[in-house]
């Protein structure tokens, strides 16, 4: 899907409101009920089918190891989920490296992929994906929409930091999950 499609949610009083800037800063979209239930419908359509897609290819016969890290080998709704405040429980480590999923269970949409080295360690920090999901449980709690933003962790990733940044955006690609900037020209940014 284009963008000019992805525009097409958005009015164009809306859109120029997004391009101004209000003291130096880019003004949150207010999108209206039906508009947040269509951007939702057709991300989860998007992902369902990438989903299917996926379970349909056939397994391998023998263990190949080189396998482990395809995309195709990761569902990350089959993944254990976790609280998003995962990150202020006392550990005894930084953690391990692992590629993580934001999902919101309630649909569920896979929101933003991501990577690190340090499990424990990349939440803590500033991190945009916070942002963009404070912004999007606040435009379902003003439309009194229910959502169970949480995150799951798969660590069978590479520990090897460039292997594993190819799997990210392979995944990245194949479920364009919105959160992430390089799916912006599909769905476009309305929770920046």
């Amino acid at each position: 899907m284009d963008s000019d499609h992805q525009l097409a949610l958005f009015t164009d009083k809306e859109l120029t409101e997004l391009a101004t800037p209000s003291n130096g800063r880019r003004q949150l979209m207010q999108m209206d009920i039906d508009c947040l239930q269509g951007w939702k419908a057709k991300v989860f359509s998007h992902q369902q089918q990438a989903r299917t897609n996926a379970s349909e290819k056939q397994a391998a016969l023998f263990d190949d190891s080189s396998a482990r890290h395809e995309p195709d080998t990761v569902d990350p709704f089959n993944l254990s989920l976790k609280s998003l405040s995962f990150w202020r429980f006392p550990t005894d480590s930084s953690g391990d490296a692992c590629l993580y999923f934001v999902i919101d269970n309630t649909l569920p949409l896979l929101l933003y992929i991501g990577e690190t080295s340090r499990s424990n360690q990349r939440w803590k920090g500033l991190h945009d994906c916070k942002r963009y999901i404070e912004n999007y449980q606040s435009l379902h709690h003003q439309h009194q929409i229910k959502t169970a933003v949480c995150i799951a962790f798969w660590w069978n990733a590479p520990v090897q930091t460039r292997p594993r940044q190819q799997m990210e955006q392979a995944l990245i690609q194949k479920w364009r999950s919105p959160f992430n900037k390089e799916n912006w020209v599909f769905w476009s940014a309305p929770f920046v």
